[in-house]
């Protein structure tokens, strides 16, 4: 790379792929009950690639494509998140925020709870190439204040980024990741004794939550080839009261049941809906196979993550919001798709709003009509608003404030 001595690129190379497991933690890998035959395996047999599919046809297919349907026509309507939005507990003891992708701010029991915080402007292991930002962080990291845990479900690039971490090293927060990449942090400057490496169903307390590693249905690599000693995983966290599930990546699979046996029900589900394709199919749910999961799992209230942030698949940009809703809407699930950086309670989630329509490239005569309200609807108390029916009414001035018009 030119302006760089092969030293310096070397470093740069280096560091960005993290480091391999040594020492007792590579001992706790191979005693892992998932570690067989040298490498992590999944709940189930999974492809990653269509077997009668090659690299070079993913690449066509990717060049080829109808491209411009694939990121939004403008702006997305981020939500400028400021210090003042999160000064005030909430009322519930749980608030969510999602920053964009699988980026989610989660406030439990009192503590500042942050799932796969990616601010890097691309996710790649260089600045100059791979996915870009679809929109700017809805607030800078420096802004974010104190947080307590920082939660990592696997070591790809849109879910682990270096320069986050390193920043992040200096807010005291314990990080909390799946067997084996303790590795990478570490080698970025994270202390040994603010790392927690867990086997799926290991749980630890941290800060007065409990955290849980659970199966996912995924694979772990930052090179060329895929990682052998690196786990995935989704997490629970509990505390106050509250419990919550993030799916980190995964596919579909029978073990969102007994996830939700074991350790629900959940107040709210963080579950991937977006970077589906034919050509992984069993790495990545659709957003039908996301509201199948938050069912199972037993969840209150989900929120779709894992689109919008970074064009990683041949799908258009918006068919993941339009596909959770339609699928929410038939089986009856609660939903909250909040714009990128506006938080909200569980508990009270706010009137689903199509905002991504604005900004869509989507043709108009494709475009979807408006959905019902999703979950159950309390009795509307007389002389009381009907708009207000799937309990989320809001005031002309809220939903403006929301960038949708009354």
């Amino acid at each position: 790379m030119a302006g760089l001595s092969r030293a310096a690129w070397h470093r740069v190379r280096t560091d960005a792929f993290g480091a391999e497991p040594r020492g007792e933690r590579l001992s706790r890998i191979h005693r892992s009950p998932q570690f067989a035959d040298g490498a992590f395996r999944n709940p189930l047999p999974t492809r990653r690639l269509v077997y009668e599919r090659t690299p070079l046809e993913i690449t066509r297919a990717q060049l080829t494509g109808d491209r411009t349907r694939r990121a939004p026509g403008a702006a997305v309507p981020v939500h400028r998140l400021l210090p003042a939005d999160l000064a005030r507990p909430p009322a519930s003891g749980l608030r969510l925020t999602w920053l964009g992708h699988a980026t989610v701010l989660a406030e439990i029991g009192g503590r500042r709870v942050l799932f796969d915080p990616v601010w890097g402007d691309r996710c790649s292991p260089f600045g100059w190439t791979g996915p870009k930002r679809l929109h700017p962080v809805p607030l800078p990291l420096a802004e974010l204040g104190p947080v307590d845990v920082v939660v990592v479900s696997h070591d790809h690039y849109d879910h682990l980024d270096m320069a986050t971490i390193r920043e992040l090293t200096g807010t005291g927060a314990v990080f909390a990741v799946p067997l084996g990449v303790g590795a990478h942090l570490e080698h970025w400057g994270v202390p040994a004794d603010r790392l927690v490496e867990l086997d799926w169903w290991e749980s630890a307390e941290v800060a007065g939550l409990t955290l849980t590693a659970t199966p996912a249905r995924h694979y772990c690599s930052r090179g060329p080839r895929t990682s052998a000693l690196f786990l995935w995983a989704s997490w629970v966290v509990a505390g106050g009261g509250h419990r919550l599930f993030h799916s980190g990546d995964t596919g579909y699979f029978p073990g969102f049941a007994e996830v939700g046996r074991r350790l629900g029900p959940f107040d709210a589900t963080m579950m991937q809906v977006g970077a589906y394709s034919d050509f992984w199919p069993e790495v990545h749910m659709t957003p039908e196979e996301g509201v199948r999961a938050h069912l199972d799992l037993g969840g209150e209230l989900l929120l779709p993550i894992h689109w919008c942030t970074f064009n990683l698949a041949l799908h258009p940009w918006d068919e993941p919001a339009e596909r959770v809703v339609a699928a929410a809407q038939s089986l009856g699930a609660r939903l909250a798709v909040p714009r990128p950086g506006k938080p909200f309670e569980p508990v009270e989630a706010p009137a689903l709003r199509l905002w991504w329509r604005a900004v869509t490239t989507r043709p108009a005569e494709e475009q979807p009509s408006e959905p019902q309200p999703t979950g159950p609807r309390p009795p509307v108390p007389d002389g009381a608003d009907p708009a207000g029916a799937n309990g989320s009414a809001r005031s002309k001035a809220s939903a403006e404030d929301d960038g949708v018009p009354v």
